[in-house]
């Protein structure tokens, strides 16, 4: 049990086969509410909170353990293996994507399906890829946060979400990313932005979908189109969504490409 109070864990819906919503940078479990319903019928529902992040135990954040992305997926394991989760849906949002992906690398029998959205194996261009971003730009990017958390959450998230026609969006993911722990969230901004999972992608055995909006700055389309070709038994949709978060912005878009994704796996 301490596993679910470290990561804030909450067991929703009425189905057997499990599906597990792992939130993105800067947010918690709140920003699934418009999508997990639709699913609560067919599925058990597992929602949680990364160490450091909404309600979790932040007694429990650990710097070593937390500097790279492997930390998040082991408690994504941990999770798992307590509430005794095999071949279940994981649904990863932003870096918690790569998350999944570790997790399902490292114990395969826990995840039969792979939902990614928004997802980026590495966001600093390199040789015959393009990430989105110069590494000149990651390292700006990071000093902004180091100096001024609170200026950068307000000058980055109405960005990230995009949609500025809908400004209320934008004002969320502002105070969710003001709410996070300052410190916590300058690591997490490093693991998230300096990670490189590319080689991760071909070894993946589930199944996956990559869901891609327009006009993201932070994973734009050639990046999902990345993700898509690297990952063996991958499916991909382009949604009309727009920004980042097509979770808040677009959410019956999205329970609509992950049903009808998940509908065919079942079939």
């Amino acid at each position: 049990m301490d596993v679910l109070r470290r990561n804030n864990v909450k067991v929703l819906g009425s189905g057997e086969k499990a599906m597990i919503f792992a939130h993105g940078f800067g947010c918690d479990q709140n920003m699934w509410r418009f999508i997990w319903p639709a699913f609560a019928e067919k599925y058990r529902i597992v929602l949680f909170d990364h160490v450091g992040c909404g309600r979790s135990d932040i007694k429990a954040y650990d710097p070593k353990k937390y500097g790279s992305l492997e930390g998040y997926a082991d408690d994504v394991i941990d999770i798992c293996r307590e509430l005794g989760v095999e071949r279940g849906v994981f649904v990863g949002h932003s870096v918690s994507a790569m998350i999944g992906a570790i997790a399902s690398l490292k114990a395969p029998e826990v995840f039969s399906d792979l939902v990614m959205i928004g997802p980026s194996p590495c966001y600093i261009d390199g040789p015959a890829y393009t990430g989105g971003f110069t590494e000149a730009q990651v390292h700006e990017l990071l000093d902004f946060l180091d100096a001024n958390h609170m200026g950068w959450s307000q000058a980055m998230a109405p960005l990230i979400m995009g949609n500025p026609d809908r400004p209320e969006l934008g004002e969320e993911l502002t105070n969710s990313f003001c709410m996070t722990d300052p410190e916590i969230a300058k690591r997490f901004a490093r693991v998230t932005f300096l990670s490189d999972n590319r080689a991760d992608l071909p070894r993946v055995t589930a199944r996956s979908l990559v869901l891609q909006c327009s006009e993201d700055v932070i994973a734009p389309e050639v990046v999902g189109e990345y993700v898509h070709r690297h990952l063996p038994n991958s499916s991909y949709i382009l949604l009309e969504a727009t920004g980042h978060c097509p979770n808040l912005s677009a959410p019956e878009e999205t329970v609509s490409a992950m049903r009808t994704f998940l509908e065919s796996t079942a079939r």
